[in-house]
């Protein structure tokens, strides 16, 4: 699975950032005497505070940005928030929508901004100074979250307006908006007595440190550890795409050899696909597969064992059996049980095809001369699977990745947001940018010409970069008070460059993957709302995966590949034999895909299942693996000391399996698209704007999903195109489950790629 995007949240003043543990200030959690707001002075002394001008409805000034100005930035923008939040908690008029729910949409413009910039420097230019800022800032950002969620006389409000008998002639999206806000007040808790909100804000600001470390420590390992080809033998098998990209890094960073493989998935998955040197292989796997768990100063273990402890305690107070049950609260599938019920629906057909992928490659390898008693490891699985793949079905990878260039691709996507949204891309250059590899697009309806927002993509990795791909929001698409605000964007990825002036040939899975992050940034970019907080991709975890996933889809029809899988130095489009033999093996190495994926889920529900019991992360990991039945070829997608989904914030938490809830969803509602005309039947497409893509939160995921779809989904269309049996007759629907009653104290957390 491709790692996730940013999802920006406006509510009750502040941003929570995807990967981003939105908090600061250590003042008294209760306190709410209001300080003063940033001056003129400071304003203009720095630019993170301005609003966004320029071009477009105002764009970041990305180059006016100095890492010395988050701190100050950060620290005025959240007092001038906390002011504005102090004026609604002390209106002395009654409590409306519009003068509490409303007035809390218009605050904290100045930290949304400051707080966008500084997701981009943390997931894309996080160097020695940017971290220090991060350490000292992301405890504070935590405290000043609860100082707002904490607020009594701030709470009394919203839940008076959430019992009024007028919210009930409000829209129907003002009441989903006050009922999103009460609820998530009520999750981060706003009902707990004095003690227990100051003991929780304790557990948050810890956490947050604790995240901030475990993001630094996996980044740290994955820049300081790098694989060196010492000589042209250890470039055996590699095709000329990788020699070159490894021969650039080792340019890059002036290391002497042949070439340099960095330790990120871009650069190991395709050097143990192709690599002839079994032991070379051996090292990178390892290198990866250790990152955080090395010991010594980045070893993740201690703080994995801390974070669970303290999110096991703060899961108690706020009256939640564990921290699965707090975080699945707000979720489609409402509880643990739910979610391991799927998940274990699809394990054990996954790992018996693993088995039979494992007998087949062993075949391959005792063919190809391997002695009696040779064992697929896990650094072999990658490479003896392409080899299979090439003789059971003559597709060779590198023959695929000659009609995959990177810009033909990103041109397909925009062709079927053209289809699918009438959306039309048009490259810009009047706005700054954070990094020269930097671009940037308008997004327009091509039927009106109206813009409807701006797309920026940064594909290539560098140092400082988060590992994997994602998507951000900017800026929230929105029109309070009559004024229109459109949405800015942006898809993140780290692939490899190569030799400067040639095009950038991308993996099949490489160019799946671009499709799935460019999902997200089309639903945001389709948001069709009124109020920021319930805008775009601000949904449900285990719904925000669905739009992504089924964008997946589009890639292998034909009209994509004959207009833009064209060959790189040829020209001409990718031959309907290979195309053929691509779909012939769709289904081919799922079982590895399937199992690696579901070993992470299935270990993130149960270290957050176990409550207060204390881990040992390598053990829990490796006893849980094997009561699974994990195949011993094979390893985690993400092993828990690197597991950033999970503990770089609470985004994922016990959450990872929201990636196989969407892919249910987003396998039913794609056979909506085969059942009636086809992928691009207008009719469908239309039915999936309206209900999916232009609504963000302003009505409920499972109703909506009814909407388009109507029924409630099925497994059976994720089933078939994964090749696996339906056991026991008729699968079961990842419907919604019934929603148990809450005992003790009400419940839930603010949350944070």
């Amino acid at each position: 699975m491709p790692l996730p995007f940013t999802i920006s949240n406006r509510l009750a003043g502040f941003t929570a950032t995807l990967g981003l543990a939105v908090a600061l200030i250590p003042a008294p959690v209760m306190a709410q005497t209001p300080v003063p707001a940033a001056s003129a002075t400071a304003r203009a002394d720095m630019p993170l505070l301005a609003p966004w001008g320029g071009p477009h409805g105002g764009v970041p000034a990305f180059d006016k940005v100095r890492v010395a100005d988050f701190k100050p930035a950060l620290e005025a923008a959240m007092a001038e928030n906390l002011a504005e939040i102090n004026a609604i908690a002390t209106d002395p008029a009654a409590p409306t929508f519009e003068n509490t729910i409303a007035a809390m949409e218009r605050s904290g413009g100045a930290l949304d901004r400051v707080q966008a910039v500084y997701g981009v420097w943390k997931s894309t230019l996080n160097d020695k100074a940017f971290g220090a800022v991060e350490t000292e800032m992301a405890p504070r950002m935590a405290a000043f979250n609860d100082q707002i969620t904490q607020n009594t006389a701030l709470f009394k409000r919203i839940e008076a307006v959430y019992n009024s008998p007028a919210t009930k002639k409000l829209t129907p999206e003002q009441q989903r908006l006050v009922e999103v806000n009460y609820k998530q007040f009520v999750r981060a808790g706003a009902r707990l007595d004095v003690a227990a909100k100051a003991r929780l804000s304790a557990i948050n600001q810890q956490l947050a440190g604790l995240f901030t470390k475990f993001s630094q420590n996996v980044l740290a390992d994955e820049a300081d550890s790098v694989l060196v080809l010492k000589t042209t033998r250890d470039l055996g098998g590699l095709p000329a795409s990788l020699v070159d990209a490894a021969k650039t890094t080792a340019s890059i960073r002036n290391v002497s050899g042949v070439g340099v493989i960095t330790n990120t998935r871009s650069s190991i998955d395709p050097f143990l696909t192709y690599s002839d040197q079994r032991k070379l292989r051996e090292k990178a796997w390892r290198m990866f597969t250790n990152r955080g768990d090395n010991g010594g100063a980045h070893d993740n273990n201690a703080l994995i064992t801390q974070i669970l402890q303290l999110r096991a305690e703060r899961a108690k107070l706020l009256g939640y059996a564990t921290h699965a049950h707090l975080r699945l609260d707000n979720t489609m599938a409402k509880t643990p049980e739910a979610a391991m019920q799927l998940m274990e629906q699809v394990w054990k057909p996954a790992v018996a095809r693993v088995h039979e992928e494992v007998a087949d490659m062993l075949a391959l390898a005792k063919k190809e001369g391997a002695p009696a008693n040779f064992k697929i490891e896990p650094w072999d699985y990658r490479y003896y699977a392409e080899k299979v793949r090439k003789a059971r079905y003559d597709l060779d990878q590198n023959e695929v990745k000659q009609y995959l260039q990177l810009d033909k691709m990103r041109e397909g996507m925009f062709w079927v947001a053209g289809e699918l949204f009438n959306f039309a891309f048009v490259p810009v250059t009047d706005v700054p940018v954070y990094h020269p590899d930097v671009q940037v697009w308008q997004v327009n309806d091509k039927t009106t010409g109206q813009q409807i927002g701006l797309w920026y993509f940064d594909p290539y990795a560098r140092a400082g970069k988060n590992s994997g791909a994602w998507m951000n929001a900017y800026r929230n698409q929105e029109r309070m008070d009559g004024k229109a605000v459109t949405t800015i964007v942006s898809n993140n990825s780290n692939f490899v460059k190569g030799k400067p002036g040639e095009p950038v040939l991308i993996s099949w899975t490489d160019a799946t993957t671009l499709f799935h992050e460019f999902g997200h940034a089309l639903h945001g970019l389709s948001s069709n709302v009124t109020y920021p907080t319930v805008s775009g991709t601000s949904v449900v975890r285990d719904y925000v995966e669905f739009p992504s996933q089924l964008l997946e889809n589009w890639l292998p029809t034909p009209e994509v590949l004959n207009r833009f899988a064209l060959h790189y130095q040829t020209g001409k489009p990718i031959p309907q034999a290979l195309v053929d033999r691509i779909n012939k093996a769709s289904s081919f190495n799922e079982g590895f895909a399937t199992v690696e994926f579901l070993a992470s889920a299935l270990v993130d529900m149960k270290l957050h299942l176990a409550g207060a019991q204390k881990i040992d992360p390598d053990k829990f990991e490796r006893e849980t693996l094997a009561q699974l039945g994990m195949p011993h070829e094979l390893v985690m997608r993400h092993r828990t000391p690197q597991f950033s989904h999970v503990f770089s914030s609470d985004g994922y938490s016990a959450g990872y399996y929201s990636y196989l809830w969407s892919v249910v969803l987003a396998a039913d509602a794609y056979s909506a698209f085969t059942e009636a005309g086809g992928p691009y039947d207008k009719a469908v497409a239309a039915r999936l704007r309206q209900n999916v893509f232009t609504v963000g939160n302003t009505v409920d995921p499972a109703a909506g999903y009814r909407a388009f779809r109507g029924r409630d989904p099925k497994i059976d269309a994720l089933m078939k195109q994964r090749g696996f049996p339906m056991s026991g007759g008729q699968p079961s629907s990842p419907a919604p489950a019934k929603k148990p009653a809450v005992k003790g104290k009400a419940a839930g957390v603010v949350k944070r790629k």
